[in-house]
C-alpha cells in the first residue's frame, strides 16, 4: 500500500461528497449563507476525520465508502466549530488554512449563522442517506454526543472557563478529550458502525484524538506559520495552559510519540486491514500543518 496516494485518494473522495453535499439551489434571499458556508467547508483542510472514518471500516472488513457520507457530516461539524472558534468572542484569529476567516469576509453575525448551517445540515445530510435506520440512528447519536457539552462544545466551556488562569493536568485532558479528541473518537466510531463493530477502535480513536491536541500544541509554539495557514504564539497570547506549558516542549513530544504508540500497539488484532490506520496514526504525529 502507498500510504500517502491512499490518503489522497481518500481526501480527494471527501471533496468530492463535500462538494455534492454543500450544493445549494440559488436563492437571492439566501445565497449569502450558502456561500459562507462554503467558504470555510470546501476545498478546505486534510479531512482528517471523513479519511478516519472511513479508514476505520475498511480495517474492520468494512465498506469505507459507505462511511464516507457519515464522515462528511462529522467534516461540516469540524467546519462549524472552527468558524466560531475563530469569532472575537472566541479566539479572535484573523486566518484560517492561509486566508481571511470566515467573520473577516462575512461579518461576525453572518459567520455565526454559517457555522449554525453548517452544524444543522450535517443532520440533515445524515438522514437522507440510503442506510438501514437503525445504523442512522447510532451514528446521529455518535454526532451529536461528540458534538454537545459532554464533547465538543464542552470542551470549549472548559477552555474559555480557564483563559488566562493555571489548569491542572486531569482538567487539561479532560478539556481535549472533549474539544479535540471526541471528534476524531467519533470519525472511528463512524467507520465501526458502519463495518458492524461498534467500539471496536475505541482505544485507537481516544490515542488519536489526544495526540492530535498534543501535536497542536506543539506546532502552535514552533510551526511554520506559512505552512500552517495562521500565525502561531496564539495559546500563549491567549494565556492558555497547554501540553506545552505543562510539560515543556520535549515532554510534550514524548507524549506525542508514547501516545501515538498506544493508538498503533491497538490496531495489532487487526492485521494488515489496519495498516492505513497505523500509517495515519505516524503521519499526524509528524505532521507539519
Amino acid at each position: 500500500m502507498n500510504f500517502k496516494e491512499e490518503l489522497q485518494n481518500k481526501q480527494a473522495a471527501v471533496n468530492a461528497m463535500m462538494e455534492r453535499a454543500l450544493t445549494f439551489i440559488p436563492d437571492v434571499n439566501r445565497d449569502v449563507i450558502f456561500e459562507a458556508m462554503r467558504y470555510s467547508a470546501i476545498d478546505a483542510g486534510k479531512r482528517i476525520r471523513p479519511v478516519l472514518a472511513m479508514a476505520a471500516a475498511e480495517a474492520l472488513s468494512g465498506d469505507g465508502e459507505k462511511a464516507l457520507p457519515f464522515g462528511c457530516s462529522l467534516e461540516m461539524i469540524h467546519c462549524y466549530s472552527l468558524i466560531h472558534d475563530d469569532l472575537p468572542a472566541m479566539d479572535n484569529d484573523d486566518l484560517r488554512r492561509g486566508k481571511p476567516t470566515n467573520h473577516k469576509v462575512y461579518g461576525e453575525g453572518m459567520a455565526v449563522l454559517a457555522g449554525d448551517a453548517l452544524l444543522t445540515h450535517a443532520f440533515s445530510w445524515l438522514f437522507s442517506q440510503p442506510a438501514p435506520p437503525e445504523q442512522l440512528v447510532a451514528i446521529g447519536k455518535i454526532l451529536s454526543d461528540a458534538a454537545g457539552v459532554d464533547g465538543m462544545l464542552g470542551g470549549q466551556v472548559i477552555d474559555i472557563a480557564f483563559e488566562g488562569k493555571p489548569v491542572e493536568e486531569a482538567t487539561l485532558y479532560d478539556l481535549h478529550r472533549r474539544k479535540t479528541g471526541a471528534l476524531l473518537l467519533a470519525a472511528v466510531q463512524i467507520g465501526a458502525v458502519v463495518a458492524g463493530k461498534p467500539d471496536a477502535l475505541n482505544i485507537y480513536g481516544k490515542n488519536i484524538g489526544l495526540a492530535f491536541q498534543v501535536q497542536d500544541d506543539i506546532l502552535d509554539v514552533i510551526g511554520d506559520e506559512a505552512l500552517l495557514g495562521k500565525p502561531i504564539g496564539s495559546d500563549a497570547k491567549n494565556q492558555k495552559t497547554t501540553f506545552v506549558t505543562l510539560y515543556g516542549l520535549d515532554g510534550a513530544k514524548e507524549l506525542l510519540h508514547s501516545i501515538t504508540e498506544k493508538a498503533v500497539d491497538s490496531l495489532s488484532p487487526f492485521g494488515e486491514k489496519a495498516a492505513f490506520l497505523r500509517e495515519l496514526a505516524l503521519y499526524l504525529e509528524n505532521r507539519v500543518l
